[in-house]
């Protein structure tokens, strides 16, 4: 089964999947292959692994570890064409809709697509927005690009819609590393209600009951990241995971 199946699979089983983003930058080795052996203990779906810069080396001996401790799917959440792995299940091949920064829309793609060809690595295309979250992020930062205002869920809806016509698979509302605020639920219900691909939504996400809202309304994929990298919420991951599995859109 490949790993679009697979997530297919989850949401029509389960009504939306719930998938934990670990960042090499933010945490060591041994952290994070603890995490991910919790994760799946914990019913989450699958493991994304990225990070905006990638200050440290050694990202195919990161996935594979991850891959060796865990069972369920590993997917790259790229910041850049570095973070390429031969033993990773997955790659979201995003492309960053919300910006009119060439290099994100397709310059670290053409880099990349050779590369990922070669090693078999099933990529799954994404339209990748960001949404202002009331705080600069690192994606924002790093991709010197401005985020959608989250009071204009039109201009969300459109860009969704592109992504739709230019044949993504799936649109990822983002609002970002660190975020202040997660993405408003109203955009959520708007977007979802105007596309026919899923729709994830992360970034700002620490309650329980925020990832079930967003299910509500409508989202196919909640990642949770920054929330987890404290051992002290590790705990959590459970509940986390029965709210985005015992949601259903409203």
């Amino acid at each position: 089964m490949t790993v679009h199946d697979y997530l297919h699979k989850i949401k029509r089983e389960k009504g939306a999947g719930y998938f934990l983003l670990l960042d090499p930058d933010r945490l060591r080795l041994a952290d994070i292959v603890d995490l991910a052996v919790h994760a799946e203990e914990s019913g989450v779906d699958a493991i994304l692994v990225g990070s905006s810069i990638l200050i440290n080396s050694g990202f195919d001996e990161l996935i594979k570890s991850v891959k060796n401790a865990a069972q369920i799917p590993v997917i790259i959440f790229p910041g850049s064409a570095l973070q390429i792995s031969r033993y990773a299940d997955a790659i979201l091949f995003l492309s960053l809709i919300s910006g009119r920064n060439p290099d994100y829309l397709i310059g670290q793609q053409v880099r990349s697509a050779p590369i990922i060809k070669h090693i078999a690595l099933e990529t799954l295309s994404t339209g990748y927005m960001l949404i202002n979250s009331g705080h600069y992020t690192s994606a924002e930062y790093m991709s010197t690009t401005h985020p959608i205002p989250r009071d204009k869920p039109d201009i969300a809806k459109a860009t969704a819609l592109a992504a739709q016509l230019l044949g993504m698979g799936y649109v990822y509302l983002e609002a970002g590393s660190g975020a202040k605020e997660p993405v408003p639920v109203k955009m959520i219900r708007e977007v979802v209600n105007y596309v026919d691909i899923p729709v994830i939504v992360g970034g700002g996400i620490r309650k329980p009951e925020e990832a079930r809202e967003r299910v509500e309304a409508g989202a196919s994929f909640i990642v949770t990241g920054n929330f987890f990298e404290e051992k002290g919420n590790h705990h959590l991951l459970r509940e986390f995971s029965d709210a985005v599995h015992s949601a259903r859109p409203s």
